[in-house]
């Protein structure tokens, strides 16, 4: 096994060096987008799970299909339609803008199912006191329930939110420059993996600290049984 070949073809630091201010591009393009689609997924969810809870039946069959329809299609295929598919419709939307629609509708359906099992996990006791100091039901679940809830799936919505943050890679399909895109342009001009090799520390780096936060919550939760 010639060593010097795998150093130069994929842990080259003149090549890091060339391509750095594409790895950074890309590294900032995937930041935003994280930025900018977990709290909307998040927001999204935690409304349908809400309205899922007042148990009006209409509303409710309108939600299960709502969140049956966009867990069922793969991430994928669904960014594939949104970006080429809504300026067919006729709607100019920017391809960051597309993306954004794309996993927000998808990661929603998923924060949805993990905050409504948080509510239901709530004894109903808790609403009626909520309800006897004067606050409507709306504002129970805003101020009471929704809390208590999201504490008890917090393990839950943070492996969620690590999974959505990896899923944005997928992103590169339609040419948006984020980081796993800037990498695949940063190895076509060095003719090396290693920036590929460069993307997966990023990864890594940006990832770690929300393993271990998973990892402690879960063990609180563990503990706290």
């Amino acid at each position: 096994m010639d060593w010097e070949v795998i150093r130069f073809s994929f842990f080259n630091w003149d090549s890091i060096q060339q391509v750095y201010p594409l790895l950074l591009k890309g590294w900032l393009m995937t930041i935003k987008l994280c930025i900018a689609v977990v709290p909307l997924g998040f927001a999204l969810g935690a409304c349908i799970a809400t309205m899922y809870s007042f148990k009006i039946r209409p509303v409710n069959w309108a939600i299960i299909g709502f969140v049956d329809f966009f867990r069922s299609i793969p991430p994928l295929v669904l960014l594939i339609y949104t970006v080429y598919g809504l300026p067919l419709l006729g709607w100019d939307v920017p391809a960051f803008g597309a993306v954004l629609v794309a996993f927000t509708l998808n990661s929603s359906s998923y924060y949805g199912e993990i905050i409504r099992a948080g509510i239901e996990s709530i004894p109903k006791g808790q609403m009626e006191a909520a309800q006897s100091t004067g606050l409507n039901r709306l504002q129970a679940m805003y101020y009471v329930i929704l809390p208590q809830a999201i504490r008890n799936v917090a393990p839950d919505l943070t492996s969620n939110t690590l999974e959505l943050i990896k899923a944005t890679s997928i992103a590169s399909v339609v040419a948006l420059p984020e980081l796993l895109r800037m990498g695949r342009v940063a190895q076509g001009l060095v003719y090396n993996a290693t920036p590929l090799i460069a993307v997966a520390v990023i990864y890594l780096i940006m990832l770690w600290p929300m393993v271990r936060l998973l990892s402690r919550l879960e063990r609180q939760m563990m503990s706290a049984r």
